[in-house]
């Protein structure tokens, strides 16, 4: 046993699919939002693939899929248009609103420290 061993986190070697609960999620996100668009991201050594929504103003979530395939049939099914990452990127609006978020956080928390 080495010194730095019991630093060493075990690694199962198995990533998380996507469940039934996941896309649950997508479709009511959907549902509840205007101008939505689906934005899939592919498989990586540390998450499987992945769909993003981003609704009209700039507002998104994001859910694990079971591949490619997978992405496409739910955008169809909910009537929404899907893009690939790697090849468009992701939309301005999404790092605007992401923008308008901090610049938020951080006036509660100035706020809460008086």
């Amino acid at each position: 046993m080495g010194l730095f061993d019991r630093f060493r986190r075990k690694r199962s070697g198995v990533m998380r699919g996507a469940s039934s609960a996941d896309t649950e999620h997508l479709i009511g996100w959907a549902a509840q939002r205007r101008g939505v668009e689906g934005y899939l991201e592919p498989r990586t050594t540390v998450t499987e693939t992945t769909l993003m929504l981003i609704a009209h103003d700039g507002e998104w979530t994001r859910r694990r899929v079971d591949g490619p395939a997978a992405a496409h049939r739910l955008t169809r099914k909910i009537g929404i248009p899907l893009y690939e990452v790697v090849k468009v990127g992701y939309p301005q609006r999404m790092r605007d609103y992401q923008a308008r978020q901090r610049i938020l956080r951080d006036r509660d928390r100035k706020a809460a420290d008086g």
